[in-house]
């Protein structure tokens, strides 16, 4: 069987180029029957390259090369190649990678010696410790203590500097009597793909060509023809080394078992089943949600949906969320009131997993679990931002190491990346490497090629120089490689059997494990993955209901809010809903301004239709509910239904419904359908047309009713979005809406600390806090906490809001403040902090913030007397009677002006927080109405009057030799850039 046995991919990170597609495809292409993968220490690529090699109808080979002390040289490590021989030694291989990858230092044989069963050892053509020591018996005595002696072999290759050593590992089989393996140890795909595997090289070790001279474009660690490969091995007669590959490769089984998932099992109290702990559950909630009055249709819906988990054997996975929800609400941390189709689950509902009540809201069980599709169910959790590690936390605590991990996924090589990393290995400058990044066009996820196909600037770059072409030709061949991992920004897992009989994992220094399998990988193989989102607006709620709570002394609970709050319905009617989770974007603050919602269900159809798609519908959606078009249905018989989105499909959940309702069709069949039509499947589609027709005729509609309906779903269902997520996003909305209304000064607080370090953002958020007569106060050395603070209907700036802020100065003061009460002076302020942060560079940027104001509101004198203080606290050290010969005098000196002090605000806080300069002007244009700056992207087609400061003007000459300007209008509310054409600019005499 012609094979390759040594084989590394871009997986072994910025060791290799080679993409796994590439190295199947080419080794089918090269006439191989068998190729093996064996990436250095971990198991990355093992899955995807075995589904790929499999499809693509050539042998894969689940290998790894290990590197590990050396059993002589135990000062050195040294690799080897491990072949899995069958599931048992595929099993072995994972564990071993799992210890390797989880290994602070180098681990010796000895301690993998357990898992060296049913895999084949190969010693590397060159790099093995066989080569580099000279007491080869005894190596060999010593690795035969660990493996048996018919799974070893001594790898032998004839390329480049292993043909140095081939002497040497014939002598070595001679003697010991171990037969030889062919390597071809291959790194890269083609020979000229050299340079590609030189350059991702120095990316890891950080080297770099000092000259074009240092560049070696081809190489020999590419894959061969399979017929060169072998004829090049037996013309130095080594034939049998060849035929040993082949017999390596056909002994090689591994059959990686792709499954269902496979649910942990619940513990649950006094051996009760799964399925009676969970009736309980949802019987006990149930009453706890209704108060014990509890109608008859909740009663049977919740014993279907109960039925259909029981029968789905989905009990075990309701009890771990549920376990997840309760533990969240046990220790304060507040989850969302739900996410995607689980909303519309009443046994989430009653379990508190989701804070909807899918019956009041019309939502269906069969969107979220179907019984004719067995699927798992999927409950994404929603968590504060700044809590979900806790979460992570618990269910490792919960389940251990050896059930639990977080998912791994890989940072890529793209277009910009890939340029300004390979100049830098070429010792380009900055200012270079600078010029590829801006010569790339501004476009998500473009590539290299399209982007040299629409820059004429890339174009110049790459025919600028023969090294502009080399770094353009390398960086395509590297485009779209791993560059790195990291953890999933919100995926676990779970396993029912020990993880590493499933996966490999690797150890990070959170101490939790990491799979070395993406999302979809671990899901094939049978883990239960759950995802835990860490939201930021629920961050702003979760803190904003602390400060309620504390500020008016009862607990504020946000399921209370009544959902048609007039002053709440009011601020989306305004369209005022910056800040407001899924409302903020100018375009849907603008649907809200022309729908004007007069209830919760418009919001929440609001929300449905501003997405790709569905937009199309929102024109005629507002003219009918302002009466300014007749609403019409496809048929009577769906008026009930569509009455409430008038006449207009918006919801999948309406598809369903619309097909129960009149082609008979089960929600099951009819979710089916919904897939079918949302998926574009035009098989499943044409056959469930006449199943609706036949359906429909059955229920006394007439054909041509039926199909008409039929087109109507058809055409309309794709725009349907998922009511139970819109409900459930909706709700968090009104929520944080309902807070801004009538808790303005906690939820702007909350929101600008979410908000730090977006200057843009802060300097919008405090203008929305003015416009609703909420004071601003500046930073206050005395009264300021690290971020914003709220009390009495007014915002404080944190120290933090300081730009240059280190957060142990931070800290320094606000524990001093507490322990000893607030600073009386500049000189005593500057004897309690920490000496480390007695420095000009450190206290004056507070100093010109106005931080120190309530000490001396000249803020040039306090400018110059702590300089002179501080200068004297160095001088004089621990020595009190030197200070007190050096006695600094207080400065008396003109303060800045108004406009200085402003600007250093603006400097240093990011906005004008005593007013902006040009507040003072507009109250004097009685007569002239202007419109702010942050008000233009609503208005269209209309001329309007601003008044703003000009900034960054910038005036230049035209061609034709006419003046033209550039600037920046800024006002209290934003700014804007300008640009004023000749003839304009002409006419404005202030600059003529």
């Amino acid at each position: 069987m012609q094979a390759q046995l040594q084989v590394i991919s871009s997986y072994s990170l910025l060791h290799s180029p080679a993409k796994l597609t590439e190295i199947v495809d080419q080794a089918k292409k090269l006439g191989y029957k068998a190729i093996a993968l064996t990436d250095i220490n971990n198991l990355y690529g093992s899955i995807d390259f075995y589904k790929y090699a499999r499809k693509a109808g050539i042998k894969p080979i689940i290998g790894l090369t290990v590197e590990t002390q050396g059993l002589i040289d135990n000062q050195n490590s040294y690799p080897l190649i491990l072949l899995a021989r069958n599931n048992s030694g595929y099993q072995n291989l994972i564990k071993i990678s799992s210890m390797v990858m989880s290994a602070k230092e180098s681990l010796d044989l000895i301690t993998l010696e357990l898992y060296l069963k049913d895999v084949f050892v190969i010693t590397p053509a060159s790099g093995a410790e066989i080569i580099a020591i000279d007491d080869k018996r005894d190596y060999i005595q010593k690795l035969l203590e660990l493996i048996d002696k018919e799974a070893l072999y001594l790898g032998v290759g004839i390329y480049s500097e292993q043909l140095d050593n081939v002497r040497v590992i014939k002598d070595v089989s001679k003697l010991n009597g171990l037969k030889m393996a062919a390597l071809g140890d291959v790194r890269y795909i083609k020979a000229d793909d050299h340079l590609a595997y030189q350059v991702v090289n120095y990316l890891r070790t950080g080297q770099h060509f000092d000259n074009l001279e240092q560049v070696v474009e081809t190489g020999d660690h590419y894959l061969r023809p399979a017929t060169d490969f072998m004829s090049d091995f037996s013309e130095v007669d080594m034939t049998d080394a060849v035929e040993n590959t082949g017999y390596i490769a056909d002994q090689c089984n591994v059959e990686i078992e792709f499954k269902e998932t496979e649910l942990p099992e619940f513990e649950t109290p006094d051996g009760k089943s799964s399925i009676q702990f969970l009736t309980e559950l949802t019987q006990r909630g149930l009453n706890k949600r209704l108060v014990g009055q509890i109608p008859k249709e909740y009663v049977q819906r919740l014993d279907y949906e109960l039925g259909v988990i029981d029968k789905m054997g989905f009990s075990d996975y309701f009890l771990i969320v549920w376990d997840v929800i309760k533990h969240a609400h046990e220790v304060g941390i507040k989850t969302g009131p739900g996410r995607g189709s689980a909303a519309g689950s009443l046994v989430s509902y009653c379990l508190g997993i989701t804070q909807v009540d899918p019956i009041k809201y019309d939502l269906l069980f069969e969107r979220f679990l179907n019984p004719q599709r067995v699927n798992m169910p999927d409950i994404d959790l929603d968590l504060p931002d700044n809590r979900r590690d806790e979460m992570v936390m618990y269910m490792h605590d919960k389940y251990g190491s050896d059930h639990m991990a977080q998912i791994i996924t890989f940072g890529t090589l793209a277009a910009k990346m890939a340029l300004r990393d390979i100049a830098r290995t070429f010792s380009q400058t900055q200012f270079q490497m600078s010029q590829w990044s801006n010569a790339i066009p501004k476009k998500l996820n473009i590539t290299l090629q399209e982007s040299f196909d629409e820059s004429s600037a890339l174009r110049n770059l790459v025919n600028n120089s023969r090294e502009n072409e080399l770094i353009y030709q390398v960086a395509k061949r590297i485009e779209g490689i791993p560059r790195h991992y990291s953890k999933h920004a919100a995926g676990i897992v779970l396993s029912k059997k020990k993880m590493t009989d499933i996966v490999a994992v690797q150890l990070e220094d959170d101490g939790i494990n990491l799979t070395q399998q993406t999302k979809n990988n671990v899901e094939s193989v049978g883990l239960l993955k759950m995802d835990f989102l860490g939201l930021k607006n629920l961050t702003i709620l979760d803190k904003a209901i602390q400060i309620i709570s504390r500020d008016y002394g009862r607990e504020f609970i946000p399921e209370k809010i009544p959902l048609n709050d007039p002053k709440t319905l009011k601020l989306f009617q305004r369209g005022a809903t910056d800040g407001v989770f899924q409302f903020e974007s100018d375009g849907i603050r603008s649907v809200l301004r022309r729908l004007v919602p007069t209830s919760f269900d418009d919001i929440v159809a609001t929300n449905a239709l501003y997405r790709p798609g569905p937009m199309q519908n929102i024109a005629t959606f507002i003219a009918r509910k302002h009466g300014q078009e007749p609403v019409t249905y496809p048929d009577k018989s769906l008026e009930d239904l569509l009455r409430p989105t008038y006449g207009i499909l918006v919801y999948q959940e309406q598809v369903m419904q619309a097909s129960s309702q009149m082609a008979n069709f089960s929600l099951a069949d009819a979710d089916i359908l919904r897939r079918a039509i949302s998926k574009k499947n035009e098989k499943l589609i044409e056959e469930n047309r006449q199943k609706f027709i036949n359906g429909a005729i059955g229920q006394g509609h007439s054909k041509e009713s039926a199909e008409k309906v039929y087109q109507y779903i058809e055409k309309f269902g794709n725009y349907g979005f998922n009511k139970s997520h819109a409900v459930a996003y909706s709700m968090i909305a009104f929520w944080l809406a309902y807070i801004k209304v009538h808790f303005a000064d906690a939820f702007f607080a909350c929101l600008l600390n979410s908000n730090l370090n977006n200057e843009n953002k802060v300097s919008t958020y405090v203008q929305d806090a003015k416009d609703q007569q909420i004071k601003i106060l500046n930073v206050d050395i005395n009264q300021s906490s690290y971020e914003f603070s709220s009390t009495n209907k007014a915002i404080r700036f944190g120290l933090l809001s300081v730009k240059g802020m280190r957060r142990d100065l931070a800290q320094s003061i606000v524990e001093q403040r507490e322990k000893n009460g607030p600073f009386t002076s500049a000189l005593n302020f500057l004897q309690r902090i920490d000496p480390r942060f007695v420095k000009n560079d450190y206290l004056e940027p507070l100093i010109l913030a106005g931080a120190f104001d309530s000490f001396n509101k000249n803020r040039k004198e306090l400018l110059y007397d702590f300089r002179d203080l501080i200068e004297s606290i160095q001088l004089a050290g621990s020595n009190l009677s030197l200070f007190d010969v050096l006695d600094p005098k207080k400065h008396e000196v003109d303060d800045f002006t108004l406009t200085e002090r402003l600007n250093q605000e603006k400097e240093y806080l990011g906005v004008y927080v005593s007013g902006h300069p040009v507040e003072r002007y507009r109250s004097k244009l009685l007569n002239i109405s202007t419109k702010k700056i942050s008000e233009l992207k609503m208005i269209q087609n209309i001329s309007v009057k601003i008044l703003g400061l000009i900034k960054n003007l910038r005036v230049i000459r035209t061609k034709k030799g006419q003046r033209m300007c550039f600037m920046t209008i800024e006002d209290e509310s934003g700014s804007i850039s300008v640009t004023i054409f000749p003839k304009v600019f002409k006419g404005l005499k202030i600059w003529n």
